[in-house]
């Protein structure tokens, strides 16, 4: 019950918030659609959207994989007034911080460690060593969790969303 579960699940909820999608060079991984839940894009064309200023944000994730935010729509929500949520990592929430201070900057964390070891282990999506990249990101993630304006502890799925929910109609 990761980042994605809890995103997915505010969704659910009728909230009215947009959850902006991300591109990526990684592949598709089974049920996973294009502009659905990533714009797979080439190394290539990745590099051109970085050239031209088209990303808000982006990141190498887990030492492999470029992700990075297409900026085009969420500046498109936000002039709507329709609250947007980018599911980033901490090197993305850093660059957003440059460029939209105002934005409230949430860190999710796990209920301990060895919480985030069982879920990332369960999943099973990752090999041994996707997964040992993941651990070393998560470890300098939870050093981090001081940068960010508020906390929400992942160990309910209701109560974290909740929190969340409730966040976001605050700041409306």
């Amino acid at each position: 019950m990761g980042k994605g579960t809890v995103v997915r699940a505010l969704s659910a909820r009728g909230t009215g918030v947009w959850i902006s999608i991300s591109a990526t060079t990684r592949e598709p991984r089974p049920g996973e659609v294009d502009g659905v839940h990533y714009f797979f894009v080439t190394p290539e064309r990745f590099d051109e959207m970085i050239e031209r200023g088209e990303l808000l944000e982006w990141a190498v994730v887990h030492g492999v994989h470029r992700y990075g935010t297409p900026r085009a729509a969420v500046e498109e929500h936000l002039a709507a007034g329709t609250p947007v949520i980018l599911e980033i990592d901490l090197q993305g929430a850093r660059q957003v911080r440059e460029t939209m201070p105002e934005a409230l900057f949430v860190f999710l964390a796990p209920p301990s460690w060895e919480e985030l070891v069982a879920r990332l282990v369960g999943r099973g999506t990752e090999g041994e060593e996707e997964r040992e990249r993941r651990l070393a990101t998560a470890r300098q993630e939870l050093a981090a969790e001081s940068e960010f304006d508020v906390t929400i502890v992942n160990d309910d799925l209701d109560r974290a969303v909740g929190e969340l929910a409730a966040l976001i109609e605050a700041q409306r």
